[in-house]
């Protein structure tokens, strides 16, 4: 029998990159699972080869993480079709990076609203329903830049930085509710997620896959101990 058979997730920003790469391994452990994105035809053709590939049902929905009501149906029709919430799994986010004076009140908007109210969105909607599971979670996939700030980054950097401390008060507020709170925040990653002049990382940078295997491992956590912050750096990035 799979390693988490039965057991319902929801993962936004799941048809690409490190959220592809986790929406593929919780479906392969035998996972429920919902996959969001923003458009019908990414998440329906994900859903499919998943559900195909996978162990438990699939089910894609097409959701923007920036709307409350989008996020408050996501919520509800996992829990309709799937019967329960046990992951919530914030994965969707944009980077849109240039100089303060030179940033548009458009892109500031986005990054903002997408990295991290629509976490607080999603995680409000999604907690009543979490804590009715018997091992409950929400993983938020930060950055490093919710750290350590770079030039051209000040909307990324104030989101990842605000989503760090959103993280560690949603686990101090869900701890007795059964519901653990973890925040995941990966460095350089070798997706075609933004461009602040890192140049090529193949070969030396994270894989979507090594982000992924953070929530699995998490997953297999006792209940009795709380991993709540996960910092994951390539072992060897290029000497500057």
């Amino acid at each position: 029998m799979p390693e988490f058979q039965g057991r319902v997730a929801i993962v936004t920003g799941g048809t690409r990159g490190i959220g592809r790469a986790i929406a593929e391994d919780l479906a392969d452990g035998g996972f429920h699972l919902t996959v969001t994105a923003r458009t019908e035809k990414d998440v329906q053709d994900v859903a499919n080869v998943l559900e195909k590939k996978g162990k438990g049902g699939v089910m894609g929905v097409a959701a923007d993480v920036r709307d409350p009501e989008a996020c408050q149906e996501v919520v509800r029709r996992t829990a309709e079709r799937f019967g329960g919430l046990d992951l919530l799994v914030n994965n969707a986010g944009v980077g849109k990076f240039a100089s303060v004076d030179e940033m548009s009140l458009e892109d500031w908007h986005t990054q903002i609203d997408t990295n991290l109210n629509g976490v607080f969105y999603l995680s409000r909607a999604a907690a009543p329903v979490l804590k009715e599971s018997s091992d409950a979670w929400i993983m938020n996939i930060g950055s490093l830049a919710g750290r350590n700030t770079f030039p051209g980054g000040a909307a990324y950097n104030a989101s990842k930085f605000g989503l760090l401390g959103l993280s560690e008060a949603m686990m101090l507020d869900l701890r007795h509710d059964g519901i653990r709170v973890s925040l995941i925040m990966p460095g350089s990653v070798d997706t075609s997620f933004g461009d602040h002049g890192e140049g090529d990382k193949a070969g030396w940078a994270l894989t979507s896959r090594d982000v992924s295997r953070a929530v699995l491992d998490l997953l297999r956590y006792p209940a009795n101990a709380h991993a709540s912050r996960i910092e994951l750096r390539p072992s060897q990035p290029p000497k500057k």
